[in-house]
């Protein structure tokens, strides 16, 4: 009977110890979810500010190649097609060199027509012609 007291007299500090365990870790549960929730917002702002430090500096980067006059001349050259006093500028417009050669290959021009109709007839003629080819 000895063992049946000892039982029943930890039974309520058992119930007392684990209620008071219970209140501090409902006590404690809010403001450390804060604490994490905070800590997530802090790396995200670090990773924001890693973000904008990286583009200041592209950004500082391009102020300094834009001061460089060579730099802007050869922008001006390029992207605005401008020359030099003096110098003279030509634009060639080419074919690009991917196409295949069935598209570098001319189409073909009816050369069978009478010769009694007159030229613009002919052309008119060549001209359907040439777009019925394709």
């Amino acid at each position: 009977m000895a063992g049946k007291e000892r039982s029943t007299a930890r039974s309520p500090r058992a119930l007392i110890l684990f209620t008071v365990l219970f209140i501090v870790a409902l006590m404690v549960a809010p403001p450390l979810q804060n604490y994490f929730v905070q800590r997530a917002q802090i790396s995200s702002l670090q990773g924001e500010v890693n973000q904008a430090r990286a583009d200041l500096e592209a950004a500082q980067a391009e102020l300094a190649r834009w001061r460089d006059p060579e730099y802007i001349k050869s922008q001006a050259r390029d992207r605005l097609h401008f020359v030099m006093p003096g110098e003279r500028q030509y634009i060639v417009l080419g074919i690009d060199e991917e196409k295949s050669e069935r598209d570098l290959t001319a189409a073909p021009v009816a050369e069978n027509f009478p010769l009694g109709i007159p030229w613009y007839a002919r052309l008119l003629s060549s001209i359907t012609a040439v777009g019925a080819g394709s």
